[in-house]
């Protein structure tokens, strides 16, 4: 099977995180690596470096990481992770959390790349709900 591109799941919220992911399996198979950095180390709501660092190296299969943020300080947070383990194949995505991941997931799964992944949670930004 070829590699896929990683999708990980930073919320302030481990609940949110979790529930979001087990969506994203759902919809977008189980070939998807998608991990839930929620929350801080002890539990509590907010986010951790050493989660999301984890999370990154958890999710990558060799085609690259996409990582999507609910919001503030999470993407923060994910934002110094990234400039301290620098690397071209992992994206901090700005785009919805729920739409985007869910686009993301289902382009993932079907064997796309990252820059067409990254692309396809971006253009969430643009679905109307109704």
């Amino acid at each position: 099977m070829s590699q896929t591109v990683g999708i990980v799941l930073v919320s302030h919220s481990a609940g949110m995180a979790a529930g979001l992911r087990d969506l994203l399996a759902q919809i977008g198979s189980d070939a998807v690596p998608v991990i839930a950095a929620g929350g801080t180390d002890d539990g509590r709501i907010g986010t951790s470096y050493d989660l999301v660092l984890g999370a990154v190296g958890a999710a990558d299969r060799g085609a690259g990481v996409l990582v999507l943020a609910d919001l503030g300080s999470s993407v923060l947070t994910v934002r110094t992770v990234l400039e301290d383990h620098p690397r071209s194949d992992v994206v901090l995505v700005d785009a919805p959390f729920v739409e985007g991941a869910v686009a993301a997931a289902v382009t993932a799964s079907f064997g796309a790349d990252l820059r067409a992944v990254v692309t396809a949670a971006e253009e969430a930004r643009d679905v109307r709900k109704f």
